[in-house]
C-alpha cells in the first residue's frame, strides 16, 4: 500500500496542480476522471501494440548504439507514447462542447498523460521500491506532465483555429520531441555524464510549459 501511494502522490500533486491553474472556468470532474482513466488504460494499450510493431518493422537490438538509442528514444519511445496520448485529446476530447477555451487543451491533455504515467510510475515502482518513486516523482512524472501541457498548448490553439491540423501536429511534435530528448540522454548512460542532458531538457519544458499555462491563462475567454 506504501508504494502504491508513494507511486501516485505525484500525480495527484500535478493533478490538482493544474486543476487550481484552470482559473476561470473549471472543467467537469467526470470528464477529466474519463480522461485519466482513458489516458492510464487506452493509451497504455496502444503504446504497447505500436511498440510491438516497431519492434517487429525496426530493430534495435545494441543498447551501446548511439544511433539506435537515438531512434528508439525518438521514434519508438517518445513518439509513439505520445502519439497514444494525441489520440485521445484529438479524437476523444477536442470535439467536445466542454472543450470551449484554449487553456481546457493543457488540463485535458494532461489529465490524459497523468493516466498514462501513473500506469507507467505503478509498474516501475512496485517492481523497485521507494527509492525509484522518490526519483520519478522529480524526473520521470513532472517530464510526462510538460510533454502535455506542450501539446495541449497547442492543441488547445487548434480547437480554435482555421489551422488546425498544422497546431494539433506541432503539439504532437514537440511533445515526442522533449520526450526523445529527456530518453536519448539517459538511455546512452553507457557514454559518461549524458545523463545531464536529460536535465537539461527537462528543464527547458519546465520552462516553457510554464510560460504556455500563463499564455493561456492570460488569454482566457472567461477572464473578465
Amino acid at each position: 500500500m506504501d508504494l502504491i501511494l508513494a507511486a501516485l502522490a505525484p500525480i495527484v500533486a500535478i493533478v490538482l496542480y493544474i486543476y487550481i491553474k484552470d482559473k476561470y472556468e473549471k472543467e467537469p470532474i467526470g470528464l477529466l476522471l474519463r480522461c485519466f482513466l482513458l489516458g492510464a488504460i487506452a493509451s497504455v494499450i496502444i503504446t504497447l501494440l505500436l511498440s510491438r510493431i516497431f519492434d517487429f518493422l525496426l530493430p534495435l537490438p545494441d543498447n551501446n548504439s548511439v544511433i539506435q538509442m537515438f531512434l528508439k528514444a525518438f521514434v519508438v519511445v517518445g513518439l509513439t507514447e505520445e502519439f497514444s496520448k494525441y489520440l485521445i485529446v484529438r479524437y476523444y476530447i477536442q470535439p467536445k462542447r466542454d472543450f470551449n477555451e484554449t487553456f481546457d487543451g493543457i488540463v485535458y491533455a494532461v489529465m490524459v498523460s497523468m493516466g498514462f504515467a501513473a500506469t507507467e510510475n505503478l509498474l516501475y515502482v512496485m517492481s523497485s521500491g521507494h527509492q525509484t518513486a522518490l526519483l520519478r516523482a522529480f524526473t520521470a512524472v513532472p517530464a510526462h506532465a510538460c510533454f502535455g501541457i506542450l501539446m495541449g498548448y497547442f492543441m488547445g490553439k487548434a480547437k480554435f483555429s482555421k489551422n488546425r491540423t498544422a497546431l494539433n501536429l506541432c503539439g504532437l511534435l514537440l511533445a515526442a520531441l522533449f520526450h526523445g530528448a529527456y530518453d536519448f540522454f539517459l538511455f546512452i548512460s553507457f557514454i559518461p555524464g549524458t545523463w545531464t542532458g536529460a536535465f537539461i531538457s527537462l528543464g527547458i519544458a519546465l520552462l516553457l510549459s510554464r510560460k504556455a499555462i500563463k499564455k493561456h491563462q492570460n488569454n482566457s475567454r472567461f477572464r473578465i
